[in-house]
């Protein structure tokens, strides 16, 4: 009979279901295992045990059990280590933490392990916890969680004739084919949606930039306009679906405004 193993970890929760009259099923993005999936037995009725540690996007220590890696984990214990409490403050602030996690959860198959992409999330909670809300922050967001997951689109050259991207010269991208074409090499009429050398640029800047420059990137409402729709459709074609949170976070926009 195989015996339970303890381990321990670091992780975001990435979001819950509930189980039974108590128990909840928890899915986090953790530092050593990548994506887990574990039940807290009853979470929903202790307040000592699991007191308020289960909230999206909160960074906790969790300490499971577990007979195999392709089972259940059994969640022994989870304490917060940052609820990001600047965060929850703001309604936009806490929609864009939402659509980070969600786009995580999305990108990420369970138990295959990335420290990059754990780190990626640290890195990004704790500068919207300390700046101003923007375009940036998610366009920057999303490139960089491309990258790392291995669906980079390519930007930095005409996927056709291999031309480098020059200012001046007009673009399409086709989220079928995962990049950019050039005027001579594309076919407009069709799938591809135009994009300005500038947003190109733009775009490829921000996925390698230090960190702490993001705050310094302000788009322009062309360039937001023009990498949201990029980005989105992308990302949408790769998913096959639309990303829920993105869309909550707009209707509160549009709600806003």
């Amino acid at each position: 009979m195989a015996v339970r193993e303890s381990y321990k970890t670091t992780g975001f929760v990435l979001r819950t279901l509930s189980y039974g009259e108590s128990d909840l099923i928890v899915t986090f993005y953790s530092h050593d295992f990548g994506k887990l999936k574990g039940i807290a037995k009853g979470a929903k009725r202790s307040k000592k045990r699991f007191a308020n540690v289960f909230e999206p996007f909160s960074l906790t220590n969790i300490i499971f059990t577990r007979k195999s890696r392709d089972m259940l984990a059994f969640i022994e214990s989870c304490d917060i280590i940052d609820h990001y409490h600047a965060i929850r403050q703001d309604m936009e602030k806490t929609l864009i933490a939402s659509y980070f996690i969600d786009l995580t959860d999305h990108f990420s198959p369970e138990g295959k392990k990335n420290e990059k992409v754990f780190q990626l999330l640290r890195d990004f909670l704790l500068m919207l916890g300390k700046e101003k809300a923007s375009d940036a922050t998610v366009r920057f967001f999303e490139m960089r969680l491309l990258k790392l997951t291995g669906f980079e689109p390519a930007l930095e050259h005409c996927i056709v004739c291999k031309t480098p991207v020059t200012n001046g010269n007009s673009y399409y991208f086709h989220a079928g084919e995962g990049g950019i074409k050039c005027s001579a090499c594309a076919q407009p009429q069709r799938y591809e949606q135009p994009i300005s050398a500038g947003t190109v640029r733009t775009l490829l800047l921000g996925k390698d930039m230090d960190i702490e420059k993001i705050k310094l990137i302000a788009l322009t409402d062309s360039l937001a306009a023009e990498s949201r729709s990029i980005l989105i459709g992308f990302i949408a074609h790769v998913l096959g679906r639309e990303v829920k949170s993105l869309k909550v976070m707009e209707q509160v926009r549009k709600l806003c405004t």
